[in-house]
């Protein structure tokens, strides 16, 4: 390569750790043998085909043709931005992609600030000069997910999720582009240009996460100072055989970045109505004692939408929970809604009292609650015109007073410490042991004496 392509490409590898940048230079030498290509003069590019059968692992056939086009239009002109696609050095001819852009398309991809990768970014949506349009973004987002998914499962980081008793994959990918999506500031004519996907990427971080994972994944690049992203929080103690979640891959995705530092490891399934029936009570028994806790609700129209609550749930005619809490929407839209400020109406579950509402609400207020389930079960509500005052979330359901369809209760801490952890067995109660029972008991206003009178604990 001459003096100038020597120099962008030397700059690009600095951005790498000496140990590093043997293993970016080799990536170009691998493709060709792994795909059985030729040596000496004849081997000094890279064909579709070369990188369908790396990237293609990994990522749908459309994604693996737009990593393609935007390798073959990087530019190799010192003066020249990173896939401009105006120089007459890149390989946008369809001989192929040469060593120098590769190696570029890694270092802005894996390395880069969002300047440095939203060129990238819009040649994979759109080859050639000019903006893109909204759609089109959704698409090459969409594509991304798909790969990150495929991933996911391939490699074996499904951390105990098991897809096929979920939601329906292709629906959580087009949910989760559209929300990405929604952060776009396109134009008055709804194009959204070069400085339009820089600014996106850089306040969208899964853009560049899912971007790096894709690249890293598919190429095979292994660079010691890469942290591996889990993703997916870890699922234990959950019977799967039995199972149709309302959860998706895609939708975990998303969700499990919501939570607040500390929570998040294990999720564990405590009720859902298609394993333990249409139950208030067992509802209960389900939130009562896990610490913070998911709410996953779906209706009899198909809204599907939720809460999270940050502290464990207690059966009180008085609000509780912190600004931690928020609730969201899974379908037809995927959307957090954090606190307000505006009260601290965060948390409520009452029952079998004559003068307070019975049932489990969050936001809102009293007869107008952001999300509300009754105690006879079945029935709930979302009033929240034209926002809940807590969270400033609209009306989730499909209708302001809905129809139950199914509910799951999903424990997202660290489970507690059982009193036996150290062999005291003797000092467990039956109410540790049946929290149901607790329930009931809590709930018809009896005092539970026995709280008081266990043993100290050994230090």
């Amino acid at each position: 390569m001459g003096n100038t392509e020597s120099v962008a490409v030397q700059k690009r590898l600095a951005r790498f750790r000496p140990e590093e940048r043997p293993e970016v230079e080799g990536v170009f030498d691998r493709l060709q043998a792994g795909a059985g290509g030729p040596s000496g003069a004849a081997g000094t590019t890279l064909t579709l085909e070369m990188l369908q059968g790396s990237v293609g692992r990994v990522a749908p056939d459309s994604m693996v043709r737009r990593v393609y086009q935007c390798m073959c239009n990087i530019s190799l002109g010192e003066a020249a931005s990173p896939a401009s696609g105006t120089s007459p050095t890149s390989a946008a001819s369809g001989v192929g992609v040469v060593r120098e852009q590769l190696v570029i398309f890694l270092a802005d991809t894996l390395r880069g600030t969002a300047e440095e990768r939203a060129p990238l970014v819009l040649t994979m949506i759109q080859p050639g000069a000019g903006a893109a349009k909204c759609h089109q973004v959704a698409e090459f987002v969409e594509d991304l997910i798909s790969s990150v998914v495929q991933i996911l499962v391939q490699s074996g980081r499904l951390q105990g999720w098991q897809p096929e008793r979920m939601g329906d994959m292709s629906s959580g990918v087009k949910l989760l582009a559209e929300q990405m999506c929604s952060e776009l500031k396109a134009t008055d004519n709804g194009e959204c240009d070069l400085s339009c996907l820089e600014d996106w990427i850089f306040r969208t971080s899964q853009v560049s996460l899912y971007l790096e994972m894709l690249v890293s994944e598919g190429l095979n690049v292994s660079l010691s100072g890469r942290v591996v992203p889990t993703l997916l929080p870890p699922c234990r103690e959950t019977h799967w055989n039995e199972l149709s979640s309302l959860l998706d891959i895609p939708t975990l995705m998303f969700l499990a970045p919501q939570l607040p530092d500390g929570v998040g490891a294990p999720w564990r399934l405590l009720f859902s109505t298609g394993l333990h029936g249409e139950s208030f009570t067992r509802m209960m028994a389900g939130l009562l004692n896990h610490g913070p806790t998911l709410l996953l609700i779906k209706d009899t129209k198909g809204h599907v939408f939720g809460g999270f609550a940050s502290h464990g749930w207690e059966i009180k005619p008085q609000f509780q929970g912190d600004s931690r809490c928020f609730l969201f929407s899974v379908f037809p839209t995927l959307r957090v809604y954090s606190t307000t400020g505006y009260n601290e109406h965060f948390m409520y579950l009452n029952h079998n009292q004559q003068t307070m509402p019975n049932g489990l609400g969050m936001g809102g207020q009293h007869g107008y609650f952001g999300l509300w389930l009754d105690s006879d079960f079945g029935r709930g509500h979302s009033r929240a015109r034209p926002k809940c005052t807590t969270y400033g979330s609209p009306q989730l359901s499909a209708e302001e007073d809905f129809s139950l369809d199914s509910v799951e209760v999903w424990a997202v801490g660290k489970p507690p410490v059982p009193d036996d952890d150290e062999g005291g067995v003797g000092k467990r109660s039956i109410l540790d042991i049946d929290p149901e029972a607790l329930a009931i008991i809590e709930m018809t206003g009896k005092t539970v004496h026995s709280q008081g009178l266990r043993e100290p604990e050994d230090d």
